[in-house]
């Protein structure tokens, strides 16, 4: 026993016996009694408000309700919902869910009852959301009837996957062949004194064919750059940033992955440097940078 009466439980239980029981009247026996069928019904006021769940008396006016019992839903929309990370065991799911407060279609006040989302996130004010009935011999007659609400499917996800082959050209290929050696050649344009990256045969600015090589360095400067959260198998992680880099000493910037710095810690102007792949594993492609790197100097003035 403990010493401390501080540290001393005692578990009590309050219970009424076989449980309380009332009598439900026509109008809410007539809410429960639709229930057991499937079926949601209102119930209409005397200025056409129409009240679900229903009640004996217009709460707006106090004056009885008309008798008149007005089909609604299935469907409704979220008003206000409150999450649920952990379900006690007298709720009605036994997974994370939310309260909610849906507005059955044609009524004109809400439901409270459960919804069985996916998450926190998946749920809003306006979602739309059906009833999920339990099956027709467990119904007895209860708003647990309706097992909970689920989502409405807005939204479906496709397979999509080409396959292709890409056989390089002239430039494309000597490019290629210089990331497999661990070099970046660049044609400088005669005419416009312009240097291209990857390296092309034609300036795209003035036509003119360039017959010029350049081996550039493999540092550079991000000149922008987006942060993705999708996964990539060529991604260090994720989120992570792809860049567009313009190479000392060229013209035009190239489009990379920016590896060994937090995503969040990206930004123009930050210098950087090429990371390769092995030799022994390079095969001639763009995979054979593996990302670029910070270089640790300060940023440059874009």
């Amino acid at each position: 026993m403990p010493s401390d009466p501080g540290e001393r439980v005692a578990e009590h239980v309050l219970e009424f016996p076989g449980g309380y029981t009332r009598t439900t009247g026509p109008v809410i026996g007539r809410f429960l009694t639709e229930l057991r069928e499937g079926r949601v019904v209102g119930v209409r006021t005397a200025e056409g408000r129409v009240l679900v769940p229903p009640l004996e008396y217009d709460p707006a006016t106090g004056e009885p309700v008309t008798g008149e019992y007005v089909p609604v839903g299935p469907a409704g929309t979220v008003q206000a919902w409150a999450w649920v990370g952990t379900p006690r065991k007298a709720h009605p799911l036994d997974r994370p869910f939310a309260w909610a407060l849906v507005k059955l279609d044609g009524a004109d006040t809400a439901l409270l009852h459960a919804v069985d989302a996916a998450g926190p996130k998946a749920m809003r004010p306006g979602l739309r959301v059906r009833p999920r009935w339990k099956p027709e011999g467990e119904r007895v007659g209860h708003v647990t009837d309706i097992a909970c609400f689920v989502p409405e499917v807005t939204t479906m996800a496709a397979p999509i996957r080409t396959e292709y082959r890409v056989r390089p050209g002239q430039s494309l290929a000597r490019f290629l062949r210089g990331v497999g050696d661990g070099v970046f050649v660049a044609g400088r344009c005669a005419r416009c004194d312009k240097v291209y990256v990857p390296y092309r045969t034609t300036c795209p600015e003035c036509g003119s064919t360039i017959d010029e090589e350049r081996e550039l360095p493999g540092t550079g400067t991000v000149t922008t750059f987006a942060i993705n959260n999708l996964p990539d198998p060529r991604a260090p992680e994720v989120p992570f940033v792809s860049a567009y880099i313009q190479l000392d000493g060229a013209d035009v910037p190239m489009i990379a992955l920016l590896g060994d710095v937090p995503a969040h810690q990206a930004r123009q102007g930050m210098r950087v440097r090429a990371v390769w792949v092995p030799p022994e594993e390079r095969t001639a492609s763009m995979t054979d940078i593996r990302w670029f790197a910070p270089t640790g100097e300060p940023d440059a003035d874009l």
